[in-house]
């Protein structure tokens, strides 16, 4: 297997595991059927020039985790970050800033008071 297969395969899996498994919408067949056809053609690619082919691979990786490929359906990225909102533990400080006790304010003086 060449270097530059498995990260396709990978951004294949992470489009299809975004897309049905956390966001419920239907299987759409294509995109394992082009994350193959992509697969082979990198690996012809890598033949010919294999720094080049392995960091456009990484690269096409990466921005198939932060943008969306159905405008419908939010990136992997997103989808992560919803999930990490959801489930992270509330802060004791009631969500604003400053000392753990209340808000840092700015006096008449200029002066910081908590």
């Amino acid at each position: 297997m060449s270097q530059t297969t498995g990260v396709i395969l990978a951004m294949g899996a992470t489009t299809v595991v975004n897309r049905t498994v956390f966001q419920g919408e239907p299987m759409d067949w294509r995109i394992p059927i082009a994350t193959g056809l992509l697969a082979v053609g990198f690996s012809l690619a890598e033949r010919a020039y294999p720094q080049g082919a392995e960091i456009l691979a990484w690269t096409t990786f990466l921005t198939t985790l932060i943008t969306r490929v159905d405008p419908k359906v939010p990136s992997p990225a997103e989808s992560a970050l919803a999930w990490w909102k959801q489930t992270s533990p509330k802060s004791s400080s009631n969500g604003r800033p400053g000392t753990p006790g209340g808000t840092r304010t700015t006096g008449q003086s200029g002066s910081m008071e908590a």
